[in-house]
């Protein structure tokens, strides 16, 4: 199923998407779904689940409208459904100053589960002008969107996940001045 026919950005807005994206397996679920559609059966074994554990999550997206069926076919009497992602892009609202970044936990996850020779991790600490700041970032995103269209299928998946930011500022301790 081409992503072409796919809006380009799914709003998570209700609290029940908003659990529904929040947990890590289903996170997971979604990334298999990221290029082309899958079965329950095809999702299990990508995602290392039980089948019935891969329905019920797959079920929870569904309602949630974050996946959707995209075909169905009869094998043997039985329905087979393939689902897909709703929309390209899954955008999470603001975690608000101080609360748990959904996104970002997932990543630090499939990160420390991926295999560390296939792994390019960086960080950099930089100073920079407002304008600076708004350049890196629309770079950033322009780069991941270059790369998204290079996305091909039949290739194993690579994730890229950037977070620039500006560190929340601490008081300093008396002590810590001298």
């Amino acid at each position: 199923m081409p992503t072409d026919d796919l809006p380009e950005a799914f709003h998570v807005t209700t609290d029940e998407q908003l659990r529904a994206v929040s947990n890590l397996t289903r996170h997971r679920i979604m990334a298999v779904l990221r290029f082309e559609p899958a079965t329950i059966t095809q999702i299990a074994e990508r995602v290392g689940l039980a089948k019935g554990s891969s329905s019920y999550h797959v079920r929870l997206l569904e309602r949630a409208g974050l996946v959707k069926v995209v075909r169905t076919r009869k094998v043997r009497g039985v329905t087979e459904r393939y689902y897909a992602m709703a929309a390209r892009a899954i955008v999470l609202p603001d975690p608000g100053e101080g609360g748990p970044d959904v996104l970002m936990r997932h990543v630090v996850a499939d990160l420390e589960a991926s295999a560390v020779d296939g792994r390019q991790v960086r960080m950099a600490h930089l100073r920079l002008t407002e304008e600076q700041f708004a350049e890196l970032g629309a770079r950033l995103d322009a780069l991941a969107d270059e790369y998204r269209e290079l996305s091909d299928p039949s290739l194993p998946d690579v994730s890229l996940a950037f977070a620039l930011f500006r560190p929340a500022q601490r008081a300093q301790a008396e002590g810590d001045a001298e």
